[in-house]
């Protein structure tokens, strides 16, 4: 199952890749997530780990799986029969930058959380969009 969302940001494009790398900082802009921590220092690239913690739902630790410097990124997570994969991407407009937003659901239990929590994924995506959308036009 895949959910996606875009939302226009009429700012600067290192801003809002600044406002994704500084995993910490994502709860102070988004409601779609309590908790964020990165688990390891140095650079935001591939094998870069994080553990977020979204309402009404475990935490979960990411790795990046794909990055493009200042453009995309891509980061997986897997839980109990589940592969859950989330992109990030921009692509500059006269105005600003369109972001899209994805989040990919795949494996043995994937129909049944789908019917059950599409709705709170379809949220949680929305808020992140909405919420980055704010945060960076400020």
């Amino acid at each position: 199952m895949r959910y996606e969302t875009t939302v226009d940001i009429a700012a600067d494009a290192d801003r809002i890749w600044a406002t994704w790398v500084d995993i910490e900082g994502w709860p102070d802009w988004s409601e779609s997530v309590e908790s964020a921590q990165r688990l390891d220092d140095g650079e935001f690239d591939v094998d870069s780990p994080a553990r977020l913690k979204q309402p009404k739902m475990r935490a979960a630790e990411w790795e990046v799986t794909d990055v493009d410097p200042g453009r995309s990124f891509v980061w997986r997570t897997r839980s109990g029969g589940l592969d859950m994969v989330a992109t990030h991407a921009m692509e500059p407009t006269g105005d600003g930058v369109r972001v899209a937003l994805s989040f990919e659901l795949t494996g043995p239990l994937s129909g049944l959380v789908g019917r059950l929590g599409g709705g709170r994924i379809r949220r949680y995506i929305g808020m992140e969009g909405d919420g980055l959308k704010a945060h960076c036009e400020a």
